[in-house]
């Protein structure tokens, strides 16, 4: 039997106290068990006469209700559709009791609190929420391929107002505090610890004036909005979906479509037609796909880096990062942020002065003023140290290299300063490419040498990639894994070998889609193809985003070690003899010399391609073009697990996700692969043959289809 996570008290004799706390969870969850205690208690306090008020609380500081049990969703995610509106039903029957009581309900809320637990107190009377910067209050459902089902999308609107509650369920962003006190959400903002006295005080009033009993009656009823108005938020909130989604995720325009229905009609009306439309939803493809991404996050969350091994990872009090370009000084930022002390270094004193400005700017920068903000930089210019010198780094815990993609600049780099560091200073390269094991080849120390490979830019890419060389220990692994979360970032641990795992699956798509131009296909059907598959942006494009000259040069550590599968293009040296890089150079593929600075189609670049341009391109449709770029991606993908570059087939879905933005709706490469199946895969492969080694099916591939197998077990 699962132990109990409700405690029922009496701070007062009249009133009740429900203290949420799983002791089995760092976080409350909803799951079934806990449901049923919810219903036994209420059943046993239905029964008092003399209580005026039940107020929730959570036994766990910063956490009030992360939601329900994503574990027992997965186990009915092949239930029919009547069963699941069953399922949705009984969870909105429970919490409706909690607007049914002979006494006032009261959630009072500090910390998280989302989805389920968001629903719940949207059926108590009122809210009281701690102020806090750890307290959130929201409906995430749509990041998982639905929408709020135990009564969120028709209490929300008759609580906050449609335009508010839409806002905030068919986007899935939480509110903070005092948003959620302006809002209306809740009725008093207080500290933590005056949290259940403002409870207890607020039962008391409700008592004395009534006014939770006119609300609910309120409540209970349609919406009072006009025809006009409400057509008027059907249409602006439906284009602000459209943009935002692009039409790859339906639960925020079921959402939607939901709540301007149920506005018209009364309560219980509104929950029959939020289940049967949640079950449209429930166990979809996309739903399933999310699912798995929920649950890739919360293993990279625990995972340590390391396998069958009690090493625990020092902490990083001072870091130095060496090159104080665009990714040296995003990484010093992202530090600081955290509070770690900095010291950038680069041998120029100008670009010194430019990346320190660089990192003053960005944690300085508020959002709620969208603006930069004089307190936080004094906060934290004392954590930024400037320097030329190696001695003033050499007794740093960790130091991050972030120089030219040069394996002989690095070389000569590591030799001056290796001899002038501590006995446990930790020395890493932001290679995206290099072998970790070349690089720590004359290194006196290696198992102190790894990889640690962020993402630019910095402040926006969650992914990071720890890369262990041939010689690296595990005490390093789990230290810089552990320096990665510090940040907030999501690392993953991969095995040396050239391109590590993103890189290295990234460019036989970005390879196949210069071939593709190469061929005559318009650079426009490619960018399209590309997105219509979900990509957040085509090849192209990246290509610019990347710099030209970069991507050449990556490009040729990747061919050097596969020349049958990566080849050079022509394409891309002719526009950097051009003088076209990119983004960073104003044009690329495309020009970025506008007001905007957006990618536009620019007439100069066609008399550079069509000498290399073949004209029968054109002819090519869609569903090949998606095919030669992203089976030769999923083809790469296979050859890193049978070289065990990952310890685990769910790190290169979680890589691609946070690494490239390989669409989430679409579970990630490997799970989007298992949903097709090897043998489906194989067979649209058989066109491709022609290409050669690099459309070959692999081994591993060509198994999984004889035997049915899958990428993520059976």
């Amino acid at each position: 039997m699962p132990a109990k996570t409700l405690t029922l008290s009496f701070p007062e004799p009249d009133l009740a106290l429900l203290t949420f706390n799983n002791p089995d969870k760092g976080a409350n969850v909803l799951s079934r068990s806990v449901m049923e205690e919810l219903s036994s208690h209420l059943d046993s306090l239905a029964g008092r006469s003399d209580l005026a008020g039940l107020v929730f609380v959570s036994g766990k500081p910063g956490q009030f209700i992360a939601g329900a049990d994503l574990r027992e969703f997965v186990q009915s995610i092949h239930a029919d559709k009547t069963e699941v509106v069953q399922m949705i039903r009984r969870g909105q029957l429970l919490f409706q009791r909690l607007s049914k009581c002979p006494f006032v309900t009261v959630s009072a809320i500090d910390g998280i609190c989302v989805g389920g637990g968001a629903e719940l107190s949207s059926w108590c009377d009122r809210r009281v929420v701690a102020d806090s910067p750890k307290t959130s209050f929201g409906f995430p459902e749509v990041q998982l391929g639905l929408f709020p089902g135990w009564g969120g999308t028709v209490r929300a609107p008759r609580i906050v107002g449609l335009s508010n509650a839409v806002e905030m369920i068919t986007s899935g962003q939480p509110i903070t505090a005092q948003e959620a006190y302006s809002m209306g959400w809740a009725s008093d903002l207080v500290p933590s610890e005056n949290l259940l006295a403002a409870a207890i005080s607020l039962v008391r009033a409700e008592q004395t004036s009534g006014r939770y009993l006119q609300d609910r009656e309120r409540w209970r009823g349609p919406i009072e909005i006009s025809a006009t108005e409400l057509g008027f938020l059907g249409a602006t909130a439906s284009a602000v979906i459209q943009q935002q989604t692009k039409g790859h995720y339906p639960a925020p325009n079921s959402a939607l479509e939901i709540m301007l229905g149920n506005a018209g009609v009364d309560e219980d009306t509104g929950l029959r037609m939020e289940a049967d439309g949640m079950a449209e939803l429930f166990g979809s493809p996309i739903n399933a796909a999310l699912l798995n991404i929920f649950f890739l996050t919360d293993r990279n969350k625990k995972d340590t880096g390391i396998e069958g091994q009690d090493v625990v990872p020092e902490r990083i009090g001072s870091l130095a990062v060496l090159g104080a370009g665009i990714m040296g000084s995003g990484i010093a930022a992202a530090s600081v942020k955290r509070e770690i002390a900095v010291t950038l270094n680069d041998a120029r004193p100008e670009a010194l002065t430019k990346g320190v400005q660089s990192i003053l700017d960005e944690v300085s920068y508020n959002r709620a003023t969208k603006g930069k903000d004089i307190e936080r930089t004094l906060q934290y210019a004392p954590q930024i140290n400037a320097t030329t010198l190696y001695a003033e780094i050499a007794t740093c815990d960790l130091i991050i290299e972030a120089i030219i993609e040069n394996e002989d600049v690095k070389k000569q780099v590591y030799s001056r300063l290796e001899p002038q560091l501590s006995d446990s200073t930790i020395l890493a390269t932001n290679t995206s490419t290099i072998p970790i094991t070349t690089l720590a080849s004359e290194l006196k120390h290696p198992e102190r040498f790894c990889g640690i490979h962020f993402f630019n830019p910095v402040r926006k890419m969650k992914l990071v990639e720890v890369i262990r060389g041939k010689q690296t220990s595990d005490q390093t692994v789990a230290t810089a894994v552990g320096y990665a979360k510090r940040l907030g970032k999501s690392p993953i641990v991969v095995n040396d070998g050239p391109g590590f795992l993103v890189n290295r699956l990234l460019f036989p798509y970005l390879n196949e889609a210069l071939h593709l131009v190469a061929e005559g296909v318009p650079i426009a059907s490619v960018e399209k193809v590309a997105k219509q598959f979900g990509m957040p942006m085509g090849p192209i494009t990246l290509y610019d985003v990347v710099g030209l000259d970069t991507a050449i040069y990556a490009g040729k550590v990747l061919a050097d070690a596969w020349p049958d599968r990566i080849s050079g293009s022509p394409i891309l040296p002719a526009l950097v003899d051009a003088g076209r890089l990119g983004q960073k150079s104003g044009r690329g593929f495309f020009s970025y010399e506008n007001k905007k600075n957006r990618a536009r189609p620019d007439p100069d670049l066609e008399p550079i391609l069509a000498p290399l341009i073949d004209s029968s391109g054109d002819r090519v449709p869609d569903k090949q073009i998606a095919n030669r770029m992203f089976l030769p991606m999923l083809l790469e993908a296979t050859r890193v697990l049978e070289e065990q570059i990952v310890r685990d087939p769910r790190d290169v879905d979680l890589g691609l996700i946070f690494g490239i933005g390989f669409p989430p709706f679409k579970g990630g490469l490997l799970f989007w692969a298992d949903s097709l199946g090897a043998d489906k895969i194989v067979e649209m492969l058989k066109p491709l043959e022609s290409l050669g080694p690099r459309t070959a099916p692999t081994r591993m591939l060509l198994d999984m289809a004889a035997g049915g197998g899958k990428f993520y077990g059976a």
